[in-house]
């Protein structure tokens, strides 16, 4: 698969970042200093190229998958099956649907490689690229002809999506474990500081669990390349998702990623293209010890911390206020100012429209 990484731009902009700091500070000798949030709003002016970001019809994908590593036994006895969340997803049944729905975010569920088949429903998105993944330890857990198949799929998505936001999550039996194995291969971390969920965790759980990890890391032991990494352990929604982060950070679209398979996704989609972590926040939706690592993989702490033990995604929607407020801080906080340009006048006073249209194409 041959992909223009031109079309992912880097967010580096000295003079407008100057300009987005200078303009918080006239306003923060007025109304104080909101702390973290500034940073916020100067990264999304960043992404937009703009000193007045604006965000339109924002999105919140799930992207459901099964492993093949789940019939090892690592299914929590109590949690549904991957089909019977997407179900719960769709008729209003798990918070992540109703937070979603009072905060104005549309909420899509893409059936990347569900196991059972799941009846029409307005929300849900049919993009199964098989019936679940194969066992890792056993074998490769897709073909690469799969992988590069979940990848073109994820990018025809991602174009078609409306908005210029999307929150990324992935859902089903074994993504947590897949999405490690993904991420401990390319940075060369512990596999082990990935799937340890706290003090909290049984030694026999975690012994069970790395027993499975080794197996696979054991089996697939050469293996480096990114998209090849992502064929050998993960899951089909991790896949797709870095289809869809390509495309978004080509549209300076911002991504907030929430949990452990979407933090694979945007591992093998920087190896692809570098420059899309510039257009990312982090979210989590779970107090998983092995998000703290993966976060750290990225330098990054997610943007709001409520000890929750929820399905992905919930992060991202509690986090969404935090993020319309940060680039309100710039485009609707009444100071007195002349409405001004949207560019430093360095720069050529308004901005060029960005084109949508464009597509990494396969």
């Amino acid at each position: 698969m041959s992909l223009n990484r031109s079309l992912i731009t880097p967010t580096s902009s000295p003079l407008l970042e100057r300009a987005l700091i200078d303009k918080l500070e006239r306003r923060g000798t007025v109304v104080g200093s909101l702390g973290e949030l500034e940073p916020v709003a100067v990264r999304l002016g960043l992404m937009q190229n703009t000193l007045k970001p604006r965000f339109r019809d924002p999105q919140l994908v799930l992207f459901a998958a099964d492993h093949g590593l789940a019939v090892d036994g690592i299914q929590t006895p109590q949690l549904p099956q991957s089909h019977e969340q997407v179900l719960q997803l769709l008729t209003g049944q798990l918070p992540v649907s109703v937070f979603a729905r009072i905060q104005g975010l549309e909420l899509s569920v893409i059936d990347c490689g569900l196991a059972a088949e799941i009846g029409p429903h307005d929300r849900l998105m049919p993009r199964k690229i098989a019936h679940g993944t194969r066992n890792a330890r056993v074998g490769p857990a897709m073909a690469l002809e799969q992988a590069h198949a979940a990848i073109r799929a994820g990018m025809e998505i991602g174009d078609a999506l409306r908005g210029n936001l999307v929150a990324c999550a992935g859902i089903g039996v074994g993504a947590h474990e897949a999405a490690a194995l993904v991420l401990a291969r390319l940075t060369q971390s512990p596999v082990r500081d990935l799937l340890v969920s706290g003090p909290q965790m049984s030694s026999e759980a975690l012994a069970h669990l790395m027993m499975i990890a080794q197996g696979a890391q054991s089996r697939h032991r050469e293996v480096t390349d990114a998209v090849e990494v992502l064929a050998a352990f993960g899951g089909f929604e991790t896949a797709v998702m870095v289809g869809v982060m390509l495309v978004a950070a080509s549209k300076r679209h911002l991504i907030m990623v929430d949990g452990m398979a979407a933090c694979a996704a945007l591992m093998v989609a920087s190896r692809i293209a570098a420059s899309v972590t510039d257009y990312c926040v982090f979210c989590r939706s779970h107090s998983h010890r092995g998000l703290d690592q993966a976060l750290n993989l990225f330098n990054a702490t997610a943007l709001l911390e409520l000890g929750l033990d929820s399905i992905d995604g919930t992060g991202a929607c509690l986090s969404w206020p935090l993020v319309r407020s940060a680039a309100a801080l710039l485009t609707e906080l009444a100071d007195g100012e002349d409405p001004g340009p949207s560019r430093p006048s360095a720069m050529g006073g308004e901005p060029s429209g960005f084109d949508d249209s464009a597509v990494l194409r396969s």
